[in-house]
């Protein structure tokens, strides 16, 4: 017989002193942002939303869909790309954008990240806009795929991505249970 979890201690890790930023442009799917939500609540990170939503983030639809842990999540939203630039400029002044794109020709495993950097991913559609990847061409990263799909999901690539910043800062390296 299984033992019900529900207050058992979990595997933790610190928080970052600067966090890892999670950037989300032009989101269109509800689900995949509230699984970024999640992600971003969990690891302690920012979660930037830019430019038009394809969804509404108010109370009362955040609550209707079920999101019981919006409380959690460090969100921010600018109008646009630049609007957030400023704003992520202003405080990590040293942190790295890192634009991430399914036509990339860098690995995301070649990427080094720092606390402070910018994790910076497009509309589930189209991806970040070409001028954006262009402005930015030094700074772009993929996810490399095995089978054949044209890209990953939205929320999966962030997870991998986040994930992966975390290791490589040394926020998972002492973990403890709480």
């Amino acid at each position: 017989m299984s033992t019900p979890h529900g207050n058992a201690p979990r595997l933790r890790a610190t928080p970052l002193g600067v966090p890892i930023h999670v950037v989300l442009v032009e989101p269109e799917i509800p689900p995949n942002t509230g699984n970024i939500a999640r992600l971003t609540a969990a690891s302690a990170s920012p979660l930037h939303l830019v430019g038009t939503l394809g969804f509404r983030i108010d109370e009362h639809s955040v609550r209707r869909a079920g999101v019981d842990y919006w409380h959690l999540v460090d969100v921010r939203q600018h109008v646009d790309f630049a609007h957030f630039l400023h704003a992520f400029r202003k405080e990590s002044p040293g942190g790295k954008l890192h634009l991430f794109s399914a036509i990339a020709e860098k690995s995301y495993l070649d990427a080094e990240f720092s606390p402070g950097d910018a994790l910076v991913f497009g509309r589930e559609s189209v991806g970040l806009p070409q001028e954006l990847l262009d402005a930015h061409a030094d700074r772009v990263v993929g996810i490399p795929t095995l089978g054949a799909v044209r890209s990953l999901n939205l929320a999966n690539a962030a997870g991998i991505a986040l994930f992966e910043a975390l290791r490589q800062t040394g926020a998972l390296a002492k973990t403890h249970r709480a």
